[in-house]
């Protein structure tokens, strides 16, 4: 079993797990596409226009400048993209992130007062957006770049909806029961 799955309590069943959107990629794949044309514009500038000894500690000056932005600029946000969770249960809402330092938030389904999305028209293009979350007891909660932000918004609005009417997002609707086979009575 592995992550999500070791996080959900018995009987919890994992409905949505996704990443942040990969647009929060872009500019350190920009980043890492420039800053290695410069590292090698200056490491052929310092091979033709030095010797020796010199040439040898400007080739590495450069390599260390070009591992140092590429590690703070690119692989730092790559991580932090990988290491976000956003999971939705028939329970709860989990949003879990941090390589170093972990942070977590757990929002029962049953105290999920109300669900909004936003996106402009490049978060359209891009099929993301911030999806808000009010529990009843606290400030709203904005999760930003969450990929297709319209559907996950429906579904935790039918999640909440379903634990509302006691239903538990299990599929027992209005006065249907299941039997222990699946089929409905």
């Amino acid at each position: 079993m592995g992550y999500p799955e070791d996080v959900l309590a018995p009987e919890e069943q994992l409905i949505l797990h996704r990443h942040p959107h990969w647009k929060m990629l872009f500019w350190p794949i920009v980043t890492l596409i420039v800053i290695t044309a410069l590292a090698g514009f200056a490491g052929g500038l310092a091979s033709r226009k030095a010797e020796g000894t010199t040439r040898t500690a400007l080739l590495i000056a450069v390599l260390v400048v070009w591992v140092v932005i590429v590690v703070w600029r690119c692989v730092a946000p790559v991580l932090s993209w990988k290491s976000t969770h956003f999971i939705i249960t028939d329970r709860r809402v989990l949003v879990r992130q941090g390589v170093l330092t972990h942070t977590g938030i757990d929002i029962p389904m049953s105290r999920i007062s109300s669900v909004q999305f936003r996106h402009g028209l490049f978060d359209r293009m891009l099929g993301t957006g911030t999806l808000i979350i009010e529990s009843s007891s606290s400030e709203p909660l904005e999760f930003d770049d969450i990929p297709a932000v319209q559907k996950v918004h429906a579904l935790m609005y039918h999640q909440v909806f379903d634990v509302e009417n006691g239903d538990n997002g299990r599929g027992d609707r209005g006065g249907e029961h299941r039997s222990e086979r699946g089929d409905y009575r």
